[in-house]
């Protein structure tokens, strides 16, 4: 059985071109994605394109917005590092780059 996915999410983008991380949150992934990839984002205008590398679904918007912001703190960061080693490794993504950080939806 199909059901209707979670309306809110927590995601991460990645940059080739300098290895960039970018955390935000959406009540509609897809056209937040074709927002930032058409440079309708100011934080990620100039960064394009940027790959979809992680999400996560909430039922609750209060729960993917505490989830971004929690991915934005020191912790946060080395979480999402550990848990995505294997494709941050994969991409080439360096220890020391920073991430890129947006109040956007």
């Amino acid at each position: 059985m199909m059901t209707q996915p979670l309306p809110y999410c927590t995601y991460v983008l990645f940059r080739d071109q300098d290895r960039m991380l970018y955390v935000g949150f959406s009540s509609n992934l897809e056209n937040r994605l074709m927002k930032h990839n058409s440079g309708g984002v100011k934080s990620t205008a100039y960064r394009r394109p940027l790959k979809l590398i992680f999400t996560e679904f909430y039922l609750f918007e209060k729960d993917a917005r505490n989830r971004e912001l929690y991915f934005k703190t020191t912790a946060g960061k080395k979480a999402l590092k550990l848990m995505l080693r294997s494709t941050l490794h994969a991409l080439g993504y360096a220890e020391k780059v920073a991430f890129i950080f947006d109040d956007g939806v």
